[in-house]
C-alpha cells in the first residue's frame, strides 16, 4: 500500500520505527546507486553504533534475608583466615543498549578512495551533549577538508539541525550537499507536504554527478516494509507537534488514504 504522504512520513520518526527505517533507507540508497556507479565506483553500507543508557532501576536480590539472624558456627571455622568476606550486591542496574545504524560510502574501486559520504542523521547526531553528536560534528568538519563530498539527509524534525535554514525555518526536513574543497553547502529544505527532491551524488572529476531519488527510495521502503500495517495513524504524529495548518493538512491526508474517519 502506498504511503499517505507525498514525501517523508512524519510517523516514521517514532523511535519504535526509526531504527528499522534508518537501515532500510541506507540499503535502498545503496541499491539505487550501485548500477549507476559501475564499474568505477561502489556504494558500501557502513555501520555506526550509538550507545544509550536506559532503565536505571533498584535491585532487590532474591536472596534477601532479615537484618539479624542467629546461627550456630563451628568454633573451628572462626579463625580469621577462614572467615569469608561478603560481597555487596550492586544496588542499581543501568541497562545499556546499542543502536546500530548504517550510512553509505561511495568509493573508487581501483584505489578504495572514499569519494562521497552519505550520512542519514539519527536522533543522537542531533542531540548536543551526546557523544554521537560530538563525533558527528567532527566528522562533518573533517570530511570535506579531506577531499570527501558530504551528502547529509536529515529526515527528523526534532533535535538541532546541522545546517541552519533561516529564512526557511518552517521547513521540516533538510538535505544538504557540501562538495570537497568548498566552504558552502547546497541545501534542499523540504516541508512534510512536499515530495523529497532528486539530489546529486558527486564523484571524482571529470565524472558527472549521479542522481539519487530520495522520494522513490522512501516510497519503496514504505511498501516493502509494510509500514501501513505497523504505524498507528489514529494517534498524533511524534513530537515536535506540527503547526495547526500543517496538522490540518496531515489529518486530511490520512482521511483521504482511509486511515482516519471523515469528520
Amino acid at each position: 500500500m502506498p504511503s499517505p504522504f507525498p514525501g517523508m512520513d512524519p510517523y516514521i520518526e517514532d523511535p519504535d520505527t526509526w531504527e528499522d527505517f534508518h537501515q532500510n533507507i541506507a540499503t535502498e540508497i545503496q541499491h539505487q546507486l550501485a548500477p549507476r556507479l559501475r564499474p568505477r565506483y561502489i556504494a558500501a553500507l557502513v555501520p555506526r553504533v550509538d550507545y544509550e543508557e536506559v532503565n536505571i532501576s533498584s535491585v532487590t536480590p532474591y536472596w534477601s534475608k532479615p537484618d539479624v539472624s542467629v546461627v550456630r558456627v563451628d568454633d573451628r571455622l572462626m579463625s580469621r583466615e577462614l572467615v569469608a568476606e561478603v560481597i555487596a550486591p550492586a544496588p542499581l542496574v543501568i541497562e545499556e543498549y546499542d543502536n546500530a545504524e548504517y550510512n553509505v560510502e561511495i568509493r573508487e574501486v581501483k584505489t578504495g578512495t572514499l569519494v562521497t559520504a552519505i550520512e542519514i542523521l539519527s536522533p543522537a547526531n542531533k542531540r548536543p551533549g551526546h557523544p554521537a553528536y560530538n563525533t558527528y560534528q567532527r566528522k562533518r568538519h573533517d570530511l570535506p577538508r579531506a577531499g570527501v563530498h558530504l551528502l547529509e539527509i536529515d529526515l527528523l524534525r526534532s533535535g538541532v539541525r546541522a545546517v541552519p535554514l533561516a529564512p526557511h525555518e518552517d521547513k521540516h526536513y533538510v538535505i544538504s550537499l557540501r562538495r570537497s574543497g568548498t566552504s558552502g553547502s547546497a541545501v534542499w529544505p523540504v516541508r512534510v507536504q512536499d515530495a523529497l527532491p532528486v539530489v546529486p551524488v558527486p564523484l571524482l572529476s571529470p565524472d558527472p554527478d549521479v542522481p539519487l531519488n530520495l522520494n522513490r527510495a522512501i516510497q519503496a521502503i514504505y511498501d516493502n516494509a509494510s509500514y501501513d500495517l505497523r504505524i498507528d495513524y489514529t494517534q498524533p504524529p511524534p513530537k515536535p507537534s506540527l503547526p495547526p495548518d500543517d496538522q490540518q493538512w496531515l489529518e486530511s491526508q490520512l482521511q483521504a488514504a482511509g486511515f482516519r474517519a471523515h469528520a
